[in-house]
């Protein structure tokens, strides 16, 4: 018997996905290196600039995505019909498993951290979108596969800061999807200038290089505020990488759909 005879929620989850134009993946191969925080930025650029926009946050066992929106998840319940209605923050569709956990751990293991990011993708009811930003848990493993087979018309962003540690981790995560085609971006994080160590990295790989966000120490007292974090040197790095990832999309359009 086929893994679909197995799971019904494998059926369902392509259906939930159907409506959806454009879906990017932000991974990184080590924690530390702020995907979390331009996942959601970007997210914000984009529906700043009108599109139907949702964010989801995979990252079952330690979500914080709802930190940097600014949602207090202890007050927000999203809607049950037929399924789960995301909440819609800020203009964004935004979907956590802090909705239910709220700022507890969760301790989740193997099997189970694969069979609740199944649970996730299957109950949500995005309706209509041009983008869905998936924020996946940082590392290399269940979840990024998991990610990968199921969500098949996925395009990953690789988030890296320009230290010769994450590159190294990097390289080893561009290597894991080698062959999938679908490592469509890569940006750097917290570094001031071009670095010519993750350029080489994105040629490597045929990814984009979608520049480099400088590191705000105000940021932190912004947390919360995405709209108000776009109106610092930040969002300018991310306006220019929301440019050139729409690019690449029509560059790539029809080839994973």
């Amino acid at each position: 018997m086929s893994e679909v005879g197995l799971d019904p929620r494998l059926v369902i989850i392509e259906r939930r996905l159907s409506s959806i134009s454009n879906i990017l993946a932000f991974v990184s191969s080590k924690g530390g290196v702020g995907k979390t925080l331009l996942s959601a930025l970007i997210a914000a650029e984009l529906s700043r600039r009108g599109f139907k926009v949702g964010l989801l946050d995979l990252d079952v066992t330690n979500p914080t995505a709802h930190i940097v929106l600014g949602v207090d998840v202890e007050e927000v319940e999203p809607e049950e019909e037929k399924g789960i209605i995301p909440p819609e923050v800020s203009g964004i569709k935004f979907m956590s498993i802090a909705y239910y956990s709220g700022e507890n751990p969760v301790p989740l293991r193997g099997d189970e951290v694969a069979s609740v990011i199944r649970e996730v993708l299957a109950i949500t009811r995005w309706g209509n979108l041009e983008y869905l930003i998936v924020d996946m848990p940082p590392g290399m493993g269940d979840e990024l596969l998991e990610m990968i087979t199921y969500i098949k018309r996925s395009l990953l962003i690789l988030v890296t800061t320009p230290s010769v540690l994450s590159l190294a981790s990097a390289r080893r995560l561009a290597k894991l999807v080698e062959g999938k085609g679908r490592l469509m971006g890569i940006i750097e994080n917290m570094s001031d200038t071009q670095t010519e160590l993750v350029v080489e990295l994105a040629n490597e790989i045929k990814a984009t290089y979608l520049g480099n966000v400088p590191y705000v120490p105000m940021l932190e007292e912004l947390m919360g505020k995405p709209y108000e974090m776009l109106n610092t040197p930040v969002g300018e790095a991310i306006s220019r990488a929301v440019n050139l990832l729409e690019q690449s999309i029509k560059q790539t359009k029809g080839k994973y759909h």
